[in-house]
């Protein structure tokens, strides 16, 4: 057993053995800063960097570390075989030489074994350990406090071994002090230490721009480097100095010499740092945060959006090295955020292209895709978690040449898409029609779906075959993307990506994070309510649009029944066609809303407009057998086991049972037209015929030139009654 901190501990010259935690990705810079500060037998380990020092060398890696988040000081370490022996094994620490019984402290415990399963119960006995050594001496029992302990012991357990230490920075260290207010997406102080070091940044660099500033924390990290300003100088608050054993005189002077260093480069200092947001707020923040640190002088903020943004060209001849850029441009994780974040990296590589020869740039991305959207060649690469978030910090030296670098497919897919515009546009425009689909996995390695709706469009990704690479399918996807931004006059806060794959049961109508991207389009003589961003569909399946024209036509004076109705899209062209009486029924109460407000949009109003919320299967069951309707227009999911429904539907299986109840409620001569969107879906006629009903196929003639080539998209038939 080792025990590190005993009365030995009042001698300065005493050496300790601690460890510095810093986050993934970040240990071989902080074994270089460990070196650097002097430190001894710095060895590099998973999630941090054990080294050796006296209590000044403590103090100052607490000072001056930008990289690690704690430092620990170890008080002792076992092999434990059973729980019963953690708190022995702790008791025999001098804890009343580390604090006093008055004084609150907090166990932050990490790790598990088979004997410990969860971190409470670890913290809790080496709580246990603590007291009890209290209580052995005869002192009063520390209380533990969550609310800003004195002391914060860490304990962690790998197999059979345990460690316990003294935390010497208390709460963590990437909080400098000068953060007071950040934005949504907060990056913290130490990660971004670690791309401003990994970027380049040097204590001679003059001129660092940041276009995607928010705060201001890559830039004032950049700052506090150039200006040998130790990044612990404004925390006002540390664990060490409530224990014990702390030499405050020591810590002043260490504290004076920072302050001293700072005070002497800041004086001599010719540098700028000049961040661009497009949020006055964030720009307002990163001038609080510039004069905490006392270097707002030495910053300029600017409300410029990064898509236009040029060298600052006045200053970038200042002497001293190259000029850096480093940014952490959104990562679009938000679902519809997609779109405008890939055509955002597109522009923000072209603007550095153009105008930005002669500097270093680093880009902090959230996904390697994101940063080939840029089209500029990295000469080095790292892995970097922000958070739970895995990033990549991409580095482009535009001092050397730039050629853009294309894709051979792109020439093709370039000119699919404005084929298909040029002779669609038109086609839609004499159809009476502004919704329609553009695009659908034309050239198989772009396999998606691209639908115009007015002058929005809506990409659905198609699930990519197993033998795809998943960063393959995503890099074709944004190169799809891309090229539509190109090529088409739609615009980035105009366009929604959504991936499709196989559904079933619950997943059909998943509901997606909410943007509100909803227009009004138009169909013949109908309008319709779309939603192109919340919900897996839009509210309108473009493909049936002949059916629900067909059932128009043949709707006037007559009764029409909608199973399944979905938004009421097809009975809004019944009730614009005549229908004297039209009864919509869907499950869902949210569907049946949005088709009233359909009816409301088309000014359809009275009582002959009836909408039921009912399992349709179940309905169907219950209604007596009576002539009611002449026309039925049933269009069901291809399967469903919603929670509300009393049975499971497979459209194969059990369409003809559909079909036999439906045709119960048919009037003489009344017809049921039947569609569904099951692939390979094939009709029973043979069971049809003996329940005396007789079909014509309406697939061919139902299938819009915009859908031409996707032939077994869905499939209509017109069943009646036999004579």
């Amino acid at each position: 057993m080792l025990h590190n901190l005993d009365a030995s501990m009042t001698t300065q010259s005493t050496s300790f053995r601690l460890f510095a935690t810093c986050a993934k990705g970040l240990e071989p810079l902080l074994f270089d800063e460990l070196t650097q500060l002097g430190v001894s037998e710095v060895r590099q380990t998973a999630g941090g960097c054990w080294f050796q020092g006296e209590l000044a060398d403590a103090y100052r890696v607490c000072l001056w570390t930008r990289l690690a988040n704690r430092v620990l000081l170890t008080l002792g370490e076992t092999f434990i075989k059973n729980a019963k022996d953690i708190p022995v094994a702790v008791a025999q620490t001098e804890w009343e030489n580390i604090f006093r019984a008055d004084q609150t402290f907090i166990i932050d415990f990490s790790g598990r074994n088979h004997e410990i399963r969860h971190t409470q119960f670890g913290a809790q006995l080496i709580k246990d350990g603590i007291v009890d050594r209290f209580r052995e001496q005869g002192l009063p029992r520390p209380n533990v406090s969550k609310e800003l302990p004195d002391i914060r012991i860490n304990a962690h357990i790998q197999k059979e071994k345990l460690t316990w230490y003294l935390d010497l920075a208390g709460e963590s260290l990437h909080k400098r002090g000068y953060r007071q207010q950040q934005g949504s997406a907060p990056l913290r102080e130490t990660l971004a230490a670690a791309v401003v070091l990994r970027s380049g940044m040097t204590n001679k660099t003059n001129l660092v721009f940041d276009p995607f500033c928010g705060s201001g924390t890559l830039l004032l990290e950049a700052a506090m480097i150039r200006l040998d300003r130790a990044p612990g100088l404004t925390r006002t608050e540390w664990g060490f100095q409530r224990c014990a054993k702390h030499d405050e005189t020591i810590w002043q002077q260490i504290r004076a010499d920072a302050q001293q260093r700072f005070d002497s480069a800041l004086a001599q200092a010719d540098a700028r740092f000049i961040g661009y947001d497009n949020d006055a707020k964030m720009l307002a923040i990163a001038e609080q945060n510039a004069t905490r640190l006392g270097i707002a002088n030495l910053c300029e903020w600017q409300r410029m959006n990064a898509e236009q943004v040029t060298a600052p060209s006045e200053l970038s001849e200042m002497p001293g090295e190259t000029p850096l850029l480093i940014c952490n441009p959104p990562y679009g994780e938000r679902l519809g955020e997609e779109i405008e974040t890939l055509l955002l990296y597109r522009r923000f590589g072209a603007q550095l292209r153009e105008h930005f020869h002669g500097w270093q740039v680093g880009v902090l991305a959230g996904d390697d895709t994101l940063l080939k959207r840029m089209k500029l060649r990295s000469n080095r690469k790292y892995k970097l978690f922000n958070g739970a978030i895995e990033t990549t910090l991409a580095l482009y030296d535009l001092t050397q040449e730039q050629p853009e670098f294309t894709q051979t497919q792109s020439s093709d897919l370039a000119n699919r898409l404005k084929k298909n515009w040029q002779k669609l546009e038109k086609w839609a425009a004499k159809e009476g029609v502004n919704a329609w689909r553009l695009y659908d996995a034309d050239l198989p390695e772009y396999n998606a779906a691209v639908d115009v709706y007015d002058d929005c469009l809506v990409i659905q990704e198609y699930a990519a075959p197993k033998d795809i690479p998943e960063a393959v399918a995503k890099d074709r996807l944004w190169y799809l993307i891309d090229t539509l931004a190109q090529e088409l006059p739609f615009s980035a806060e105009h366009m929604t990506l959504k991936v499709r794959q196989k559904q079933s049961g619950k997943q059909q109508y998943q509901k997606q994070e909410p943007r509100g991207l909803v227009r009004i389009v138009h169909e013949y003589n109908a309008q319709f309510e779309v939603n192109l961003s919340d919900y897996l569909d839009t509210g309108l399946f473009l493909d049936h649009r002949w059916a629900r024209r067909e059932l128009g036509k043949i709707s006037e004076d007559k009764s029409v029944l909608n199973l399944f109705a979905y938004t009421c899209s097809a009975s809004v062209h019944a009730a614009l066609g005549g229908a004297k009486e039209v009864v919509s029924v869907d499950l869902s109460k949210t569907y049946l809303a949005w088709g009233q407000r359909n009816f409301t949009l088309n000014k359809l109003f009275g009582r002959q407009y009836q909408f039921i919320q009912a399992d349709c299967m179940q309905w169907l069951r219950e209604q007596r057998p009576q002539q009611r309707y002449d026309v039925i227009f049933l269009d069901p999911p291809t399967f469903s086991n919603s929670k509300r429904m009393e049975d499971v539907l497979d459209i194969q299986r059990d369409h003809v049972m559909l079909l036999k109840l439906a045709a119960r409620l048919l009037k003489d001569n009344g017809v049921i037209l039947f569609s569904n969107n099951k692939r390979r879906f094939k009709l029973d006629e043979e069971l049809l015929a003996e329940a005396y009903l007789v079909v014509e196929d309406l697939t061919q003639r139902s299938i819009s030139p915009d859908f031409a080539r996707h032939k077994g998209i869905h499939y209509l038939f017109k069943v009646r009654q036999s004579d």
